[in-house]
């Protein structure tokens, strides 16, 4: 593994990052004002529409003739979404706010009861989620019960996996290929900056079903993608090129425009660039590009001139791969669509 030397020991700016976010949190507000963490126009969309779902645990009481009645603790809407109150039976909670909700159990008990007003109260929400996966600690699928940020997301992961070259401490993830996806979107993260510079404005709040992956440093493989018969990862091996990485994944696919073929090495957020004629190189007339390892090989179903023109589809190809192969194999069917 080749060492790399940044400055500061990357966990020690994370724990300064997360110190110097912690006190701005706490730091108290100005005299006569609100504190920025619980002032309304702070709040993310989702927080101001907060809805229900499956798995989350509600509190119901009825107020009737002055009084409340019938309490029922610790009622869990079902898989389904729906959730049964007294003879308000099978009402469809799930992506419905706790005022909805009210409102819809109101209607229904009020064909059994004068004037009821239900009261609901939330005790667990379990059904908002979000993703840490790649080289973490602790890979998996964590409930979003408090609202977070990176940086925090990571720490409840247990941090980047770490090992050990010449007796130090070095980081197994491999940043410039690390990425958030928000609702089929990459988000303009930066973690090399988060970790390597201390930049806190990379350190964004996160929204539920918020996909985090960390790439691997020592992933000793070739992405091959786009139209080719099989897209997907194959191994590196020395002298490995882009010809012989297409054919090791069944070579090119019907709509595939063969004439050019963009290699993409790097950083995702700074990529290195580079153009293959693939005429040449299998009419002889130019050797096949040497390819290294984590180099992303992507065959483009239109012409193009510029390497400008595909590298948003190279990204969005990559991203799909890693996410869609990688939860697949640990955490199951992953539903919502990745990116578009």
């Amino acid at each position: 593994m080749k060492k790399r030397s940044l400055g500061w020991p990357a966990p020690v700016l994370l724990l300064l990052t997360f110190f110097i976010a912690s006190a701005r949190a706490q730091t108290p507000p100005p005299a006569g004002g609100m504190s920025l963490s619980v002032a309304p126009a702070q709040r993310a969309p989702w927080q101001e529409h907060l809805t229900l779902g499956p798995g989350d645990t509600l509190d119901f009481a009825m107020y009737i003739n002055d009084n409340f009645d019938q309490p029922r603790n610790d009622v869990v809407i079902g898989p389904d979404g729906r959730v049964t109150y007294l003879e308000a039976r099978d009402i469809m909670a799930s992506g419905l706010t706790i005022e909805e909700l009210r409102a819809k159990m109101d209607a229904e008990l009020g064909k059994y009861y004068r004037s009821p007003k239900t009261v609901i109260t939330p005790v667990g929400i379990h059904s908002k989620k979000y993703y840490v996966l790649g080289s973490v600690v602790n890979k998996g699928v964590y409930a979003f019960d408090r609202p977070l940020t990176i940086i925090e997301a990571i720490g409840r992961a247990g941090g980047l996996e770490t090992g050990v070259f010449e007796r130090n401490t070095v980081e197994m993830a491999d940043l410039s290929r690390s990425f958030v996806v928000r609702h089929g979107q990459k988000l303009p993260v930066d973690f090399e900056k988060l970790y390597q510079q201390g930049d806190l404005s990379q350190n964004i709040p996160l929204e539920p079903d918020d996909y985090l992956y960390f790439a691997s440093s020592g992933a000793n493989e070739i992405y091959v993608l786009g139209q080719v018969l099989s897209p997907g990862t194959t191994a590196y091996t020395p002298g490995i090129g882009a010809i012989g990485a297409i054919a090791s994944r069944g070579g090119f696919a019907i709509k595939a425009y063969k004439s050019r073929v963009l290699i993409v090495r790097g950083s995702l957020s700074h990529p290195q660039t580079f153009e293959v004629n693939t005429h040449e190189a299998l009419d002889g007339k130019a050797p096949d590009f040497r390819l290294q390892p984590r180099d992303i090989v992507y065959v483009s179903p239109r012409p193009w001139a510029r390497a400008e023109q595909l590298l948003d589809d190279s990204t969005r190809a990559f991203i799909e791969a890693l996410v869609v192969t990688y939860t697949g194999a640990k955490v199951g069917p992953f539903i919502n669509p990745i990116v578009h």
